[in-house]
């Protein structure tokens, strides 16, 4: 009878564990990503915040560190004070380590902003072929439910706004050097810098496979005027 509870214990204790790994929110890296959104990876290579580590680098963004009061000789890509805002997923399952760096997430890129598509994505994909099969549209909720943002102000606020007397009330050490007292162009408005291409991407035309709510505030903005990009196919 011990035995048995023993087992059976043990086997709760296995489920348990199989079902947390299988419901977190892991990373993925952006090359999943881009293996479909081809035009909006492209686009994104070209910003600042796919370049964000090369900031960190020794003599990089020198004059602009001097101001910060940062040491611009050093070398900055393994300090762990510094590398969380530069990087996808730091400190999150699947996501940017110093021991083991992955180019996939290196840079702000899409998850940093969209949220981790261990999830979603797969959402994305079968949606997208049932949408090319027959036109049929999946809720857009499914993908909130997933796991996918469609605010993700609070995401950028975490970095940019990140640093002692912010207005943001999440602000906590480690502290962004780079404040609006260093210099006024690091005083942060998230509408206005939300729609600066040379830091976001550009907009490309979405073909209509998820409707209804939740959409990103400047969802229909942008789209107004986006471009016709080129899609990817995933493997």
């Amino acid at each position: 009878m011990r035995q048995s509870l023993t087992l059976a214990l043990a086997a709760a204790a296995v489920f348990a564990l199989l079902a947390g790994g299988a419901s977190a929110q892991s990373f993925e890296g952006r090359k999943k990503c881009s293996s479909c959104h081809k035009s909006q990876a492209e686009s994104w290579g070209q910003t600042a915040h796919a370049k964000a580590m090369e900031s960190l680098k020794p003599n990089a963004k020198a004059e602009a560190k001097k101001k910060a009061k940062l040491d611009p000789k050093k070398d900055y890509t393994k300090d762990k004070d510094c590398v969380g805002c530069h990087v996808d997923g730091w400190g999150k399952e699947g996501g940017y380590t110093i021991a083991d760096p992955s180019k996939f997430t290196t840079g702000v890129g899409c998850e940093s902003c969209h949220g981790p598509g261990s999830k979603f994505r797969g959402i994305h994909r079968k949606a997208g072929a049932s949408f090319e099969k027959s036109k049929k549209t999946t809720p857009r909720k499914t993908l909130a439910d997933a796991g996918q943002d469609f605010s993700f102000e609070e995401r950028c606020n975490a970095c940019h706004l990140n640093y002692k007397g912010s207005p943001w009330k999440g602000a906590k050490e480690p502290y962004t050097p780079y404040t609006p007292e260093v210099d006024k162009k690091y005083t942060f408005d998230f509408k206005k810098y939300v729609k600066d291409v040379k830091a976001m991407h550009e907009h490309y035309k979405l073909d209509g496979t998820f409707e209804g709510d939740p959409k990103f505030e400047f969802h229909d903005e942008f789209q107004a005027s986006a471009k016709v990009g080129e899609k990817g196919s995933e493997d």
